[in-house]
């Protein structure tokens, strides 16, 4: 126990136009939990995927378990030990339990895989880790969580004793992340080392042993987690103190710029009505599977409603698709900002300016090209978004800096009404409090600002309004400085509140 297990040296890594790793040094320890901490940008993803055989380094020294070893294929790693689960599982939904966790090693008899003993040796697995999955059942009909621990017994059944976690919790609740704890500690007892990725600091101090710091592609600095503080840990990551976790600005509640009634859609969005005025921010909160994504889709238009009517301004608007609620003035930052928010095989420039064509084009309908300039440069100055160049693939941003073209695109329109689902998740401390200032920036202008998130502090902390879900219908509104968590969870938990009030 407690041998390093991982050594890797003056790891230096570069694509076009960006340094990603500069001289970095990494160490791991069998038994332990290392959390591996810094902005979106800082290297840490591109450091992991070469251990794990994804990327190649340009230079530098690697050894695992004492061995020296060159760059790694995917399938050399495993042998070796180590196994990564994305941020983004990489899982074939359409196959079982079982076939994923074989994927690719699959054990053959002469004319036919063996898969009663793959499902056998998958079920020994995931019993020996206490979860309850049926080995024969399609991934793509489990909820993310289990996805998830399909994930880490698919890591197991490899043998590995190097386990890489790329913000691990994002889709989690709660419940699911103490189970997620759970199985952890029971790794670290057999001896597994683990590298720990995420941006909810508030986990570490369950699990975590040793941390590593990383800022801009460079090695900050190693230490125990006892010995060291929070704010000591947020200074290291970003570079300078920040003061205020949640900023909030004071403004004078104006007029109703937004308002929703009689909104349905599907089970999950039932009588949704409520209203957005000039000069506050309007939260969203409740469990995962409560209503709110589907809500925000429905308004977007993204998908159809059976009923409802909303009224920008005083005036009814009507939206069908997309394009209505853009037009009109309403815009939605996605939950899964990949796959809905950004086409991350385009630039930078081609992203922002996309939904803004009708802005940067001439009077023949061809892109004017100082417009467009004038367009991205704003909005990589306006959000700070790290890139050496608008040219660069979306795709090739880190997560916090993808979210913030996702929400740049729609800020050059002058939209009257943005709503932001989860904007923070999967993004570093620095970069969430830049998202909150730019909430309280839309919030100053008079702009109807609603936000969706599973962070309770972050509710609280930024909306001054918060409204509550729970089985696709409001179930409370109450004030963020009045209001405590236990009464947000009342709400958030049992819809018979709503019920009683009702009748």
């Amino acid at each position: 126990m407690n041998d390093v297990i991982v050594a890797m040296e003056n790891i230096n890594k570069s694509f076009p136009g960006v340094k990603a790793l500069d001289n970095v040094k990494f160490e791991l320890r069998s038994g332990e939990v290392m959390a591996l901490l810094g902005e979106n940008g800082a290297g840490k993803s591109t450091l992991m995927k070469i251990l794990s055989g994804v990327y190649t380094r340009d230079s530098g020294t690697m050894s695992i378990f004492g061995k020296e070893y060159e760059d790694l294929t995917p399938k050399q790693a495993q042998e070796v030990g180590v196994a990564i689960i994305h941020q983004e599982l990489n899982m074939c939904k359409h196959l079982s339990v079982a076939e994923n966790m074989f994927l690719g090693r699959e054990k053959r008899g002469k004319l036919i895989l063996k898969n009663t003993e793959m499902e056998e040796e998958a079920k020994r697995i995931l019993d020996d880790l206490k979860i309850d999955i049926n080995p024969k059942q399609a991934v793509g009909e489990l909820p993310v969580s289990k996805q998830q621990m399909v994930e880490i017994a698919k890591a197991l059944s490899i043998n590995a004793k190097i386990l890489i976690m790329d913000e691990p919790t994002s889709a989690l609740t709660a419940k699911e992340i103490e189970e997620l704890f759970r199985i952890i500690r029971k790794l670290k007892e057999n001896g597994c080392g683990i590298v720990y990725i995420s941006h909810r600091l508030e986990e570490l101090q369950h699990i975590v042993d040793r941390v590593t710091i990383m800022r801009d592609g460079q090695y900050i600095t190693s230490m125990n987690f006892a010995d060291t503080t929070m704010d000591q840990i947020i200074t290291n990551m970003v570079g300078r103190e920040i003061k205020e976790k949640f900023p909030r600005v004071e403004c004078k509640k104006g007029k109703k710029v937004f308002e929703v009634k009689n909104l349905n859609a599907g089970r999950m969005v039932r009588n949704v009505a409520f209203s957005v005025y000039e000069g506050e921010i309007v939260g969203f909160a409740g469990l995962m599977g409560a209503g709110r994504t589907e809500t925000t889709r429905a308004i977007f238009g993204v998908d159809a409603k059976e009923s409802g009517e909303f009224y920008l301004d005083g005036k009814e608007i009507k939206i069908n698709c997309p394009m209505d609620a853009i037009r009109a003035g309403v815009v939605l930052a996605p939950e899964d900002r990949k796959k809905d928010g950004l086409c991350t095989k385009l630039s930078i420039r081609d992203n922002l300016t996309l939904p803004n064509l009708d802005l940067v084009c001439n009077k023949l309908q061809v892109v004017d090209n100082r417009k467009e300039k004038e367009l991205c440069d704003k909005a990589v100055e306006d959000l700070k978004i790290k890139t050496p160049n608008v040219e660069i693939d979306a795709g090739n941003l880190s997560g916090g800096n993808q979210q913030k073209v996702v929400v740049g695109k729609w800020l050059a329109r002058d939209s009257r009404v943005v709503i932001f689902d989860e904007p923070t998740r999967g993004i570093d401390v620095g970069a969430k409090v830049e998202i909150y200032n730019l909430m309280n920036k839309l919030k100053k202008q008079g702009i109807a600002v609603v936000f969706v998130s599973s962070e309770m502090p972050e509710v609280m902390g930024i909306a001054d309004r918060i409204i509550v879900m729970c089985d696709g219908r409001i179930t409370g509104e109450v004030m963020a400085e009045t209001a405590s968590q236990n009464e947000i969870l009342t709400l958030a938990t049992s819809f018979e509140n709503k019920m009683i009030k009702d009748n």
